[in-house]
């Protein structure tokens, strides 16, 4: 039997546009397309954990007013790990996801409703046992990440992954020195390792986060994979899967914390884990958006 998982958090539209370049003041572009996807850090992560066929609970708030929530509400009442919990006055954000030629993508985020929190929420789970907790720090961030923190200290009983984010090392030090004293996983790329670890040596920047935590950190690394340091002085190097073509980088971190969490649900090792998840990230750039199928994520 594998084990639990529950994520809070974020779903929302995408509008993927596909461009040679990022714009520059008062250049006329011609997109070469764009899409609407799913999209939210959090949807992303709960994606992988619950097509992968983990015991998933997906706490996300979808507002009604507007164009995006109406989108998104039918796709997350399909899945029987979703939890939506509908707010009809309210608007849904989107992101505006802007991909150049070679894959690299630049957020420009509307933030609405998907990103606040409520402990009212929660108390249709508050009898169940999680053995893993996702979250991330837009919604720390947040106004309402005051409350998401107070109920993560009480509540949480397995353990917590915690993915800061860009906006990491910008979050009040008091909401991040809570998290921390909840001994999280930490799941982080380079640049965010280095900012929120206050070093540019990464290694010395990883050990800073994980005498804080006294936990696993996670350092994703793009093409080179990523790297773990769980109490051994020097840090693990997992490769990356060679993709023959980019299509473009959206939730690929996003899918790569949803993997490890799935893998570590089956029982798997934290290296194990980080070596499935870099493959699952390698099926997510070699695609346009960040949704797999459930026929995609192959366990093994």
């Amino acid at each position: 039997m594998g084990k639990s998982v529950l994520v809070i958090g974020s779903t929302c539209v995408d509008v993927i546009i596909r461009i040679d370049h990022l714009p520059r003041t008062e250049e006329n572009l011609h997109p070469k397309g764009q899409q609407v996807r799913m999209g939210g850090c959090a949807y992303n992560v709960a994606n992988i954990v619950g097509r992968g066929g983990a015991d998933t609970v997906f706490v996300t708030p979808v507002g009604l007013q507007g164009l995006f929530g109406p989108y998104l509400l039918p796709t997350l009442q399909s899945q029987p790990w979703c939890r939506p919990v509908v707010l009809k006055d309210v608007e849904n954000g989107c992101c505006y996801c802007l991909v150049e030629a070679s894959g690299e993508r630049t957020f420009i985020s509307v933030h609405g409703t998907e990103y606040t929190f409520s402990s009212d929420w929660m108390i249709p789970y508050e009898n169940k046992r999680f053995d893993y907790t996702y979250v991330c720090g837009f919604e720390i961030e947040e106004e309402s990440g005051e409350a998401l923190s107070a109920w993560l200290e009480k509540s949480v009983s397995g353990t917590l992954m915690y993915a800061p984010g860009p906006h990491g090392a910008g979050i009040p030090r008091e909401r991040t020195e809570r998290l921390f004293r909840l001994r999280p996983i930490l799941h982080l790329n380079e640049a965010e390792a280095m900012h929120m670890g206050e070093d540019d040596a990464l290694l010395k920047a990883m050990r800073n986060l994980h005498r804080q935590t006294q936990n696993a950190v996670i350092v994703t690394l793009g093409p080179d994979g990523a790297m773990v340091l769980d109490g051994q002085e020097e840090p693990l190097h997992l490769p990356a899967l060679p993709v023959p073509r980019v299509a473009d980088t959206i939730g690929a971190g996003d899918a790569h914390a949803g993997a490890v969490l799935l893998a570590l649900s089956r029982g798997r090792k934290l290296p194990d884990a980080v070596a499935f998840a870099n493959r699952v990230a390698a099926q997510v750039v070699a695609q346009a958006g960040a949704t797999l199928e459930d026929d995609q994520i192959l366990f093994s």
